[in-house]
């Protein structure tokens, strides 16, 4: 069913593809937040943080501080622009998250400190329809330097790849203690990151009607963080959005273009990480390639179940669904759905929004498989391509199945040696995941009786997951009486009866 067409079209399956110098894999938070913290005491002009959520008590290292300045991020980026008198910070949250912070005990940031220094600009950004999101997870620093992906700046975040069942770190300014949790960003520099960093711009203007200027590069620097290695050099990053519709702007779709066109491309294997399995859309296209005979492989990462008790409703209940129509369209046994567990068996959170497709597609963001990342929310993934035309091929398709296998071995507790030696047996990315399946850490298997007692009323619920930015009243009123009047008039004419 695939081809040697790209995947990354800008205008259909990305806004647009941009080369990156640099480009770095992290995985979980205990670096992602290290990370940022470097790069942001390297900045020089200006900071831009866009999140679904941030909570300025939340420390950077809780287990061990090795950087300079606060450790609590509210009190980082206040001193920050202390240090630097020509340093502007805007930071950009979406409204509606406001309110979640003030009842888990955070008072709201724009009262405290953050009106009392000018460089220091912050908005709760309500440019969305009503019940949107706004999730892109986005750091921009001096238009140089930019992480995008899945990690909000945010409480019950911190985690590192060993996700220990007891690990005192993993505990909430409030001094509550939280699970185990699994996710991934990306950091890019070069023209990737300008590209990021017009969006993050645009956003800003959306929000506030205020215009920012494109910073002037700083020749000679980048800030690059300090002990992150590039996990790739040299190559083209398609920025792909989902933006639902407003009064001024049309809908985009890019990522589920994206992801259609990669589970169409899969030859041998679809590797996905995400929070949610509530796209019928999606759902649709991976059952599909599962009823071909020689369809590829497909291995599923979710976590066990939602986080709370109205995501679990329709999120999990969706889920179940579903499942069902995947398991049914499995004739093949190319399926396998699984939610990762600690050495004692608790559920590892999985909140990464991961795609591999092949040794030819890497897709992380912000966006999971569910509608409303497709039509409703506000998104940003990255995607880097392996084409005819890329230059260095065979080390980037190394690469990509790189991540893959860290991605793997981290759920599976297994060196990658191990895995490596497996996968050469089996020729089968899914019989490797089976023959390494164990006990203790590792990847449990969904199964029909794991989700059995899971459906709800809330599944699949418009409400819940809208696929897009519903009809206002006003325009199913009108498109209603239009219709009456339409059915009127043919009765009159005696052509309907």
């Amino acid at each position: 069913m695939s081809d040697d067409s790209p995947i990354l079209t800008p205008g259909d399956t990305c806004w647009q593809v941009a080369r990156a110098d640099r480009l770095a894999c992290i995985v979980d938070a205990a670096d992602y937040f290290r990370h940022a913290k470097s790069a942001m005491l390297q900045a020089r002009r200006r900071i831009i943080l866009i999140g679904w959520d941030f909570d300025t008590r939340i420390e950077f290292e809780p287990d061990e501080k090795t950087l300079d300045g606060p450790n609590q991020l509210g009190r980082f980026l206040a001193w920050l622009t202390r240090e630097r008198p020509d340093l502007d910070i805007y930071l950009l949250k979406w409204n509606i998250g406001a309110f979640t912070a003030i009842g888990r005990g955070m008072t709201p940031i724009f009262v405290v400190n953050w009106v009392t220094d000018r460089r220091l600009h912050f908005e709760l950004d309500a440019a969305h329809p009503i019940g949107s999101a706004h999730h892109q997870k986005i750091v921009v620093i001096d238009d140089a330097l930019a992480f995008c992906g899945g990690i909000d700046m945010t409480v019950d975040r911190w985690d590192t790849p060993e996700h220990r069942d007891r690990n005192h770190y993993r505990t909430q300014p409030n001094g509550k203690r939280y699970g185990p949790w699994h996710d991934a960003t990306t950091a890019v520099d070069g023209d990737a990151a300008k590209a990021i960093g017009e969006l993050a711009r645009t956003r800003w203007k959306a929000a506030t009607g205020q215009d920012l200027a494109a910073v002037d590069e700083i020749v000679g620097r980048t800030p690059w963080p300090e002990g992150l290695e590039p996990t790739m050099r040299g190559v083209d990053v398609g920025v792909a959005r989902t933006l639902p519709e407003l009064d001024d702007r049309d809908e985009v779709r890019e990522i589920e273009a994206l992801y259609l066109a990669a589970i169409a491309g899969a030859e041998r294997s679809l590797y996905i990480e995400s929070q949610y399995l509530a796209s019928r859309t999606l759902a649709e296209a991976i059952a599909a390639r599962l009823r071909e005979p020689d369809g590829p492989e497909i291995v599923l990462v979710l976590p066990r179940n939602a986080d709370g008790w109205l995501e679990q409703k329709a999120m999990d209940g969706a889920r179940r669904r579903l499942l069902h129509l995947l398991w049914r369209a499995d004739t093949g046994n190319r399926l396998g759905v699984y939610y990762p567990v600690t050495a004692g068996g608790e559920p590892i959170y999985v909140h990464a929004k991961v795609l591999v497709m092949d040794d030819r597609l890497l897709r992380v963001g912000s966006s999971n498989l569910n509608n409303r990342s497709m039509g409703f929310d506000s998104e940003c993934d990255l995607a880097v391509e392996v084409t005819a035309d890329t230059a260095n091929g065979d080390e980037l398709r190394a690469t990509i199945l790189g991540i893959r296998r860290q991605l793997v071995c981290e759920h599976l507790g297994v060196p990658a040696g191990l895995f490596e030696d497996t996968l050469t047996e089996t020729s089968s990315l899914l019989g490797t995941v089976e023959a390494l399946r164990g006990g203790g850490r590792t990847l449990e298997k969904f199964e029909p009786d794991t989700v059995e007692d899971e459906d709800s009323p809330l599944a699949e619920n418009e409400l819940m997951d809208p696929e897009r930015k519903p009809p206002s009243f006003w325009e199913r009123t009108s498109r209603g009486r239009l219709r009456r009047r339409v059915i009127r008039r043919q009765k009159a004419a005696g052509s309907v009866r």
